[in-house]
């Protein structure tokens, strides 16, 4: 599985680094680091639609107060 955070200035501003921060704690504290990549990558096109990740293909909209529930509904639901 691979999870892309954008950092481009929008995102930044919004809390990507935040996000990231949490998204990097949250898969070593479930031992994925085998199974899940972090990656970070400049403006994905969605600037008004908060922090954006993407996990493999699909698009999610994530805040750092939503970072726990996204990693728990779409990361850790896919095993």
């Amino acid at each position: 599985m691979k999870i892309t955070v954008c950092i481009g200035s929008s995102c930044h501003v919004k809390g990507s680094r935040s996000v990231v921060e949490q998204l990097q704690a949250l898969i070593a504290q479930h031992a994925l680091g085998d199974k899940v990549e972090l990656a970070g990558t400049f403006c994905m096109g969605h600037c008004q639609q908060g922090v954006c990740v993407m996990v493999d293909e699909e698009f999610f909209s994530v805040s750092p107060e939503t970072v726990t529930e996204f990693f728990k509904d779409n990361v850790l639901s896919r095993g």
